[in-house]
């Protein structure tokens, strides 16, 4: 299942297009909106309780990644639960809730990174990039300051 990850991948790699002071509330609208995916979902009133959770998660996560990251994790848990129960995230796809749970982790280690566009990434993780002078974007949108 290799789709999943992909589509996981993808998602961060939108998420570079979107300016750096607008990207972490956008992500946690996203992970907000993912916690009542499975409104209906055939746990009933624990369904409630996880979208409350989820909800308290992605408020939290208008300040912090860290949140969104945590909320993204939830939101795996229950994918699991609703794939060995029987309730997929869209019926008609039987292994749709497991594809969920494979591509949500690949969002919040992302998340759990800071939410840094593909090209600070690169730049922060590449052996290659390390040794270049180009400055990376902060949470602010500014050029971090030299010491």
């Amino acid at each position: 299942m290799i789709a999943p990850i992909l589509i996981g991948l993808a998602y961060v790699a939108l998420n570079s297009l979107v300016r750096v002071e607008h990207r972490r509330p956008l992500n946690a609208v996203m992970v907000a909106g993912a916690g009542a995916a499975y409104l209906s979902g055939g746990f009933g009133v624990w369904e409630l309780l996880f979208t409350a959770a989820m909800t308290y998660a992605a408020f939290r996560g208008l300040h912090s990644w860290r949140w969104i990251g945590v909320a993204w994790l939830l939101h795996t848990a229950w994918d699991v639960l609703h794939h060995l129960y029987g309730e997929p995230i869209l019926p008609f796809a039987a292994h749709s809730s497991l594809g969920c749970a494979i591509c949500d982790p690949v969002i919040a280690v992302w998340c759990f990174a800071g939410g840094p566009s593909v090209k600070d990434a690169w730049r922060r993780w590449s052996p290659w990039a390390r040794h270049t002078s180009q400055a990376t974007e902060t949470a602010t949108g500014e050029p971090p300051r030299v010491r």
